[in-house]
């Protein structure tokens, strides 16, 4: 037996390094390192929460927090305008990973200033200032630099906006603002301010005391047994425009609180959120109540983009709505189909317009074992999620199309380890991802696209995989397979790869023009496929 023919650099096996830099993957097989950036950008997004197939959470965050501390020394304004990028710009699911890394970056004295100036720019709630003072602990104290920059991100703001802040967020991970007002001691001018700011440590209520506060005041006092107490809330709701976080909880069980709390405005994240309880309220029936209004604020890509409604909240909160139950607690209610529709939608609106790249596309969905995990935490799998992406590609580009693939495993999913994935716009997302649920798990080869293309002579300009890149199953590797496919068309095809978890490597060739790695569930996803197809990136 010749053992020198088994050796090729044109097709290796994925268990095997197929050229020098390669990295062996979790799962056995090698890929491509991608740089501190690059993993950075992953992590801001996909965060940890959950872990991988192979990889506990502990283990890929003590990963993620090697690649802080070496952009925090080597590159710490970097570091933070990516951090406040992703933050501002809404293209994470959750805003965790993005105060964590602040947190880590203000305990690094390269990047100690430049994270603390951007502290207000990151932590733009209540909320986001608590998880930030909980993961800032974790790593330094309470220096004068710190005390400052959490002292200013109170003076900072008016008297009304941080009235709002106060009575709204009041407290997170066992932090108030009382408690961080006596380790930044903040000094304020202004009569008004120093009168919230003293409502805050001391409870008291003057005469330049914002007028929120008194509203919120007046509401936890209401007696919940008296018999006007429905209608005095809805009151004093219309009179201040509470929100729903500043009501007592038997507030929230009227349905006359909440006729009022959408007349004052629901901000669009929150009520994407109470959609069931509105509907078991009776405020969102199949005809008129108040469907019409809530599904056209639902569906207006203004207000979407402007609340920074993130695309995998829009999922989550139709999936959760469709399915008529609480995946966490027993309540249960009967959906509402226009509205159900409208939460469809907006997951489609919250990306943003992208334009037609005119280009064919071949949607290649890893469904592999690996892609059960849950994405960040929760409840939506990798492989869903990824479904849930080929269907904005599908809807952004007309001449794409979408398929599964996973590796062929005796008695499932026979006779192709790769067939077309049943998912159109014409199904609503609920119903195209119980499509890819009902799938079996195999291996992942993810060089499957490309060959399957190449043996049915498919024309394709660009292949996008949306995947873990947890590749070991096959016998060439993906980037050696889009070289084939190349050759034996002659189309200089192009390779998007999507990747679904913040792991560091990637099956993307860093040395080929013609691939590009992008995080799931970027925003910005759509648009940075649809750029990179027609050449205005990277090029071959």
């Amino acid at each position: 037996m010749d053992f020198l023919k088994g050796i090729s650099t044109r097709r290796t096996p994925q268990r095997e390094s197929a050229r020098t830099g390669q990295v062996r993957n979790a799962a056995g097989g090698y890929g491509f390192a991608l740089d501190d950036a690059a993993r950075l950008r992953r992590f801001l997004i996909l965060g940890v929460d959950g872990g991988t197939y192979y990889t506990d959470a502990r283990t890929l965050a003590l990963e993620n927090a090697e690649v802080l501390h070496r952009m925090a020394v080597a590159d710490p304004q970097g570091l933070v305008n990516t951090i406040i990028e992703v933050s501002t710009a809404g293209a994470a699911p959750k805003q965790n990973p993005t105060l964590f890394a602040l947190a880590y970056a203000a305990s690094v004295s390269q990047a100690r200033d430049a994270a603390l100036a951007a502290l207000p720019r990151v932590a733009r709630t209540g909320t986001h200032l608590f998880t930030f003072a909980t993961y800032v602990e974790q790593f330094r104290g309470w220096g004068r630099g710190l005390r400052r920059a959490v002292g200013s991100w109170y003076t900072t703001k008016t008297a009304e906006q941080l009235a709002y802040q106060a009575v709204k967020y009041r407290q997170r991970d066992g932090w108030t603002h009382r408690d961080l007002l006596r380790l930044a001691h903040p000094a304020a001018a202004e009569a008004d301010m120093r009168a919230t700011l003293d409502w805050i440590a001391h409870g008291t209520v003057g005469e330049e005391t914002p007028s929120l506060i008194e509203g919120f005041v007046k509401a936890q006092e209401v007696d919940a047994a008296r018999a006007d107490a429905d209608a005095t809330w809805a009151r004093i709701v219309r009179d201040y425009r509470l929100t729903w976080e500043m009501l007592p909880d038997a507030a929230l069980a009227r349905p006359e609180v909440w006729d009022a709390l959408l007349d004052a405005g629901v901000p669009l994240t929150a009520l994407m959120r109470q959609l069931p309880r509105l509907t078991r309220l009776g405020l969102l029936p199949a005809m008129g109540g108040r469907t019409d209004e809530v599904c056209a604020q639902l569906t207006d890509t203004e207000r979407l983009r402007a609340a920074r409604v993130h695309p995998v909240s829009a999922l989550i909160a139709q999936r959760t709505y469709a399915s008529g139950f609480s995946r966490r607690g027993k309540s249960a209610w009967t959906p509402t189909t226009k509205v159900a529709d409208a939460l469809d939608a907006a997951f489609y609106a919250a990306f943003g317009a992208a334009e037609s790249a005119g280009k064919r596309t071949m949607l290649a969905v890893d469904v592999s074992g690996s892609m059960g995990m849950p994405i960040s935490g929760m409840a939506l799998t990798a492989r869903e999620a990824a479904a849930a992406l080929a269907l904005v590609q599908l809807a952004t580009e007309p001449g794409s199309a979408a398929f599964a693939f996973s590796s062929a495993r005796p008695g499932y999913w026979q006779p192709a380890a790769m067939a077309p994935l049943d998912i159109s716009l014409r199904r609503r997302l609920d119903d195209a991802l119980k499509v890819v649920d009902a799938m079996p798990f195999g291996g992942t080869d993810c060089a499957l696209p490309m060959l399957y293309a190449a043996e049915h002579d498919l024309e394709v300009d660009t292949f996008v995989i949306y995947t873990d890149n947890e590749t070991w199953a096959g016998d060439i590797h993906p980037f050696q397979a889009l070289r084939r496919y190349r050759e034996h068309s002659g189309i200089p095809a192009r390779l998007v790869v999507v990747g679904m978890t913040s792991t560091g490597f990637s099956i993307a060739d860093p040395d080929d023009a013609g691939m590009l790695d992008v995080v799931g569930f970027d925003t910005a996803v759509p648009s940075l496929i649809t750029e990179f197809s027609r050449g205005l990136s990277g090029g071959l």
